[in-house]
């Protein structure tokens, strides 16, 4: 049902890449079910056509009314471009809420901009951590939690780290994960088969996304992981749809296309699932992976020594790894043959997220009391 109160305020969605467009999807279908008025900024953060316009034709996200081609550059070159960038859209939108996703520079750059504007936040991914501040998505999460005005949490996890943190739970909702609710809804369309014969693939096959600053960003780290990858491609072929982040850095260390290692361009959502969906094993270094892989029931190897989605590895099909035991667990995996999560799945990743943070929204806007995760969850 549509309220007319609900199409007086702007609700403002900052993205700037593609995991942000997966999140978002099922949140702005939400509100746009419930009658909110509302629009989306683009950051430019990802600007590579396949990392970020294709994922607008994938999820039916709709015309952003700005993109501000940050592009790339160090943290602070891209936030400093953000923070000024974000701050003109925001004086000349004047919206009411403003909501954030994940922990890319763009999520902490507009929980900046809003904080010194006092504009109120959302963060849809609240209290996810992995104890690492190396990692600058943990400062990025850290940050945007602490001045976020609305949390929304997608595992219980989350819950308690907020907690530790000090902030109030009538801030925080439990609502699970909407990138769920993406891979849902793409679940009849994806088909691994046309992708595999694009690509020409037979028989099994890896795939590995790899672009973790960690990871690729020093010399030695690079080339132990390439390492670690061709150790793997001697069991099976590897696939790595590469991200431009750190391709020069990972070429030079060699990780070139040859007879086992297929480098490709990055794929589109529905294309990058589908192949995903057929393959006997992933590697990677991403967040997200490990929460579509578990999802997916496909084994999922994680080169990186914690993850803020622990999760995925109690109810899921994934495992940590060190560049140093990929190789031996790769060929474990491959033996083991196909991953089975637990049959009790994690809790709200149901579909159904994207209702319940934009129910939370709206009643936001109506200046409605909203009931604090430890209340339950609203929906």
């Amino acid at each position: 049902m549509r309220d007319s109160q609900l199409n007086d305020t702007l609700v403002l969605h900052v993205l700037g890449a593609r995991p942000n467009f997966v999140k978002a999807a099922p949140v702005i279908s939400g509100l746009a079910e419930l009658g909110v008025r509302q629009g989306l900024i683009h950051t430019g953060q990802h600007y590579d056509a396949l990392m970020s316009d294709v994922f607008f034709v994938d999820l039916n996200l709709p015309e952003p009314l700005a993109n501000l081609a940050v592009g790339s550059g160090t943290h602070a070159q891209q936030t400093a471009t953000l923070l000024t960038g974000l701050e003109e859209v925001m004086l000349r939108e004047q919206p009411g809420l403003v909501i954030v996703y994940g922990d890319v520079n763009s999520t902490l750059a507009a929980i900046l901009v809003c904080a010194k504007l006092g504009i109120p936040t959302a963060h849809v991914e609240a209290g996810l951590r992995s104890f690492d501040r190396s990692m600058p998505e943990e400062v990025n999460r850290i940050v945007t939690d602490a001045l976020a005005d609305i949390l929304f949490c997608t595992s219980p996890d989350a819950l308690s780290h907020l907690a530790h943190e000090g902030v109030s739970p009538s801030k925080v909702h439990l609502v699970g994960n909407p990138m769920i609710d993406s891979l849902f809804s793409a679940l009849p369309k994806l088909d691994p088969a046309p992708v595999q014969e694009r690509l020409g693939l037979s028989g099994r096959y890896a795939v590995g996304t790899l672009h973790r600053p960690a990871n690729v960003d020093d010399p030695a780290s690079a080339k132990e992981l390439v390492d670690a990858v061709l150790g793997v491609a001697e069991h099976v072929p590897v696939i790595v749809p590469l991200h431009p982040r750190g391709r020069q850095r990972l070429a030079e260390a060699g990780l070139v296309d040859g007879p086992a290692l297929k480098i490709v361009e990055p794929l589109g959502y529905v294309d990058f699932l589908s192949l995903v969906r057929g393959a006997a094993l992933v590697l990677t270094d991403s967040g997200g992976v490990q929460e579509e892989t578990t999802m997916l029931g496909v084994p999922c190897l994680t080169i990186r020594p914690n993850t803020e989605r622990p999760i995925t590895v109690t109810h899921g099909t994934n495992r940590l790894v060190t560049p140093a035991q990929l190789p031996a667990a790769a060929a474990q995996a491959l033996v083991d043959g196909a991953s089975t999560p637990s049959e009790e799945l994690p809790v709200l990743w149901d579909g159904k997220s994207g209702l319940r943070i934009a129910r939370v929204v709206a009643a936001w806007l109506r200046g409605e009391n909203l009931s604090p995760a430890a209340r339950g969850t609203v929906g």
